[in-house]
């Protein structure tokens, strides 16, 4: 990765991808959108977009697949072994804690 890409992947995500992601992270699974919920009202106003980009990964497993993850019941395996996806997926875990 060259200099300015880590620097684009650190920027902030602005309002209009904000409102992308959030669409994005719509559920089916009611337990899910609780923890995305969470997520957005703590960490909202400073996500990066590498952030972003991991969260969207998460948002490709199946509903369960992500509970399973986001309740602890299975560790990330396969392409969510990764630095962001793995930072990521522990922010929302922390999100279901009361502040």
């Amino acid at each position: 990765m060259n200099p300015s890409d880590i620097t684009s992947a650190n920027a902030l995500l602005d309002e209009r991808g904000l409102s992308k992601l959030r669409w994005r992270c719509r559920r089916g699974l009611l337990e899910n959108d609780l923890f995305i919920e969470k997520f957005f009202e703590r960490h909202a106003a400073s996500l990066t977009v590498r952030q972003a980009e991991a969260l969207g990964v998460l948002m490709d497993l199946s509903d369960n697949d992500l509970l399973d993850l986001l309740l602890g019941r299975k560790p990330p395996q396969g392409e969510l072994v990764r630095d962001d996806v793995t930072t990521v997926l522990s922010m929302l875990r922390a999100a279901r804690l009361p502040v």
